[in-house]
Parts: C-alpha cells; sequence; structure tokens
C-alpha cells in the first residue's frame, strides 16, 4: 500500500499554499503545531488525507491512545501526519494543512509523498512551521527568524534570516525537499522562552499566525488568541517576579533583547537548565494558578 491514503479529494483548491508543522522537536511551547491547527479551526478545515503511520512511527515512541465512551472500547488512535483542505472565500488562495508528531523513521519517503501531493493539487506555494527555545525574554515581541528557496520571499515578507547550522528536524528535511522539487518555499520559525519551555506559548502562535497570514496572504479571527497571548505573558511575568534568581536572570534577557546584543555576553548568568528546573518547580508549587497557558 502506498504511505499516501486518499480520503477524498478536494476540488476545486484555488492556488493553494501548503503549510506544514508537526509536534515534537521542532515544535517548542507548542507554538507551531498550535498556529496550524488554529488556523485549521478558523477556516473549518477538513480532513482529506493521511500518511500510513505504520510506515513512519515507532509506537513505543509514539504510543497509539485507545478511546473510551461509556466505559466500552469504541477503538484506537493512531499518531499520524494527517492532510486537511482549507476554503479561505475571502482570501486569494485555500490552504492545504499537514500536521502530526514528528516521524520517528524514512524521512525521506515521508517527504516524497507530500511532494508528490503539493503536486496532484497544484500547490503554489509551500511554508514550513517551527519553534526553538532560545535565550529570549516572554516580554517582548516574539522573534521570528525564517528563510526561502527564492530571495524575493525573504524580502518581500521580511524574514529575518538565520545563520543555524547544525541537527534538524523533519521541518529542515521537508523544506529542503520541497525546495528541490521546485516549489517556493518558505519557513518560519518562532523563539521561545526556555525558562517557560513546558507550557504551552500562545504569544508564539500568534506571531506566526500572523506572520503566515503575510506569507500566504488570507486574514483569521485571532482576537481569542490574542486574549490568550496576553494572559500567558501576565501570568509567567507573575512567576518570574517571584523568584529572585529567574527575574534577575529575565531582566538581563530583556537589556539584551533592547539592544540587540547577545545574552550570553554577560558572564554570571546561571545555566538554562538550572533556571529551567528551578521555574518550572515555581509553576507546579504554584498549580494551575501560575502556570502559563492554564484556564486556555
Amino acid at each position: 500500500m502506498p504511505p499516501l491514503i486518499w480520503e477524498s479529494r478536494p476540488d476545486g483548491l484555488r492556488a493553494p499554499a501548503l503549510i506544514a508543522a508537526f509536534g515534537g522537536w521542532n515544535d517548542a511551547g507548542e507554538a507551531a503545531s498550535s498556529a496550524l491547527n488554529f488556523l485549521g479551526s478558523q477556516l473549518g478545515a477538513t480532513r482529506f488525507a493521511r500518511l500510513d503511520p505504520e510506515e513512519f512511527y515507532d509506537f513505543q515512541s509514539n504510543r497509539p491512545t485507545v478511546n473510551l465512551v461509556e466505559g466500552r472500547t469504541r477503538g484506537v488512535d493512531w499518531p499520524a501526519v494527517e492532510v486537511w483542505a482549507a476554503r479561505a472565500p475571502r482570501a486569494p488562495r485555500d490552504l492545504v494543512l499537514v500536521s502530526g508528531p514528528e516521524p520517528s523513521m524514512r524521512w525521506q519517503t515521508l517527504c516524497a509523498a507530500l511532494v508528490e501531493l503539493s503536486e496532484a493539487l497544484d500547490v503554489q506555494l509551500a511554508v514550513t512551521l517551527g519553534a526553538l527555545l532560545a535565550d529570549v525574554p516572554h516580554s517582548r515581541p516574539v522573534p521570528l527568524v525564517g528563510l526561502a528557496s527564492d530571495e524575493s520571499l525573504v524580502e518581500r515578507h521580511a524574514l529575518a534570516p538565520t545563520s543555524y547550522e547544525g541537527p534538524t528536524g523533519i521541518t529542515g528535511i521537508l523544506f529542503a525537499a520541497f525546495e528541490d522539487s521546485g516549489l517556493p518555499t518558505a519557513s518560519v520559525w518562532a523563539s521561545v522562552p526556555h525558562y517557560v519551555a513546558a507550557a504551552p506559548n500562545p504569544k508564539a502562535t500568534l506571531a506566526l499566525v500572523r506572520k503566515l497570514e503575510s506569507i500566504v496572504g488570507i486574514a483569521v479571527d485571532a482576537e481569542e488568541l490574542e486574549k490568550a497571548a496576553v494572559e500567558y505573558e501576565r501570568r509567567v511575568g507573575v512567576a518570574v517576579a517571584a523568584d529572585d534568581e529567574v527575574r534577575r536572570f529575565v531582566e538581563r534577557l530583556e537589556r539584551a533583547a533592547d539592544a540587540e546584543i547577545p545574552p550570553a555576553d554577560e558572564q554570571d548568568v546561571p545555566s538554562g537548565d538550572v533556571l529551567a528546573r528551578e521555574f518550572q518547580r515555581f509553576l507546579n508549587q504554584r498549580g494551575g494558578d501560575g502556570a502559563p497557558g492554564s484556564g486556555r
């Protein structure tokens, strides 16, 4: 059986743009996957294809889940990459959304299947989303970095360049596969504060949604997400203010961000692992009242 399973064929998609985001390594604060899911919910996306999970997942690492209704087994949900169509009648194009946990294996096969799908649907543009942990403060605008297959895309959408070299995830491999196929491709990454990495980050999600609106030419009502971002910043601010070590570190990050200099110049900054551990301990002690993202 081929890895790409078509459940239906979406007809009449207008100059579609494909947007892909994956959970896991590429998705700090769940910002990238949440941005894609938010777009899908706002536009009423419907699933029309999936990739056979047997081909791509280690089920001991990404375990299937069992659904129960009134105490009786209903079925099994397998981890899978799913493909959705989202029609945006007031925009110049429609969307194809690709989401799922980062696959465990056969990345090249998966990317080839998604390139095949984009060709079958005459996709005009591909955008991959990611989020990474970084030395950035929660109280400043979310830094976005990106790259594109075409320099004009970089200039048109003001994508701040990235100089990263090193290990990559499925997002980076998919970007390369689309670029090699000749499809215009962009990749956008949000920076997420490492000291609050365990919580969903609606502020970074909102930043990705707004950049996507510019790149693909759509607009969605993000009022709910805007409120969640404000509440996230407030809750994190309360937690930071209650821990002197974290507060001093965040103040240094803020000064570095305001001056656009790397915070690593500070010699007495405690390690990020220690800060993240202590900050998470504080949030756990506060419970739901202090945890960013709670109440969403």
